[in-house]
């Protein structure tokens, strides 16, 4: 008799081994008997969710022995994202009320925290505007350099890894 399916091998002699051959399992036992017997709705339903998390199948051909092996694909470590901070730096030409604008209208800050970062921008020489990931981070930069060049004051904006 063939055996078609997932197949689980004996680990001692008393254990039998068991193919999955269509609706029917036929098991092995032993002492070379078979034993065929049909499936409850419950397995049935049970080996449909397990063939689906199994992912690809391959067969083991390295030790010569014809069974198939369920292996399941590992998944891949996910890693986040370095993020970086945009950081304002301080000049003796753009006007304060400007500052304020573009935190307000870019980072979306409000009046008393764009107020806090725009005097640390003063006093200590630059101020963190906020923390994004590299795109957001790089377009937040251009739309402050854009926007300064407009109304042409020399206002720099960069990121920094953080």
């Amino acid at each position: 008799m063939e055996f078609r399916g997932a197949v689980s091998l004996a680990k001692s002699a008393n254990q039998a081994e068991i193919a999955d051959a269509g609706p029917y399992i036929i098991t092995r036992m032993h002492k070379g008997g078979y034993r065929k017997y049909q499936p409850t709705l419950h397995y049935q339903q049970e080996r449909k969710r397990t063939r689906a998390q199994m992912g690809e199948r391959r067969t083991d051909t390295e030790k010569g022995q014809g069974f198939e092996l369920a292996v399941e694909e590992a998944r891949p470590a996910i890693k986040k994202p370095p993020l970086y901070r945009v950081v304002l730096i301080n000049d003796d030409f753009t006007p304060m009320e400007f500052v304020v604008n573009i935190l307000e209208a870019i980072f979306g800050m409000e009046r008393t925290r764009a107020t806090q970062v725009m005097l640390e921008v003063h006093t200590k020489g630059k101020g963190i505007c906020g923390v994004y990931n590299f795109e957001i981070a790089e377009t937040k930069v251009a739309q402050v350099m854009g926007i300064a060049q407009q109304h042409q004051h020399p206002l720099l904006c960069t990121m920094e890894e953080s």
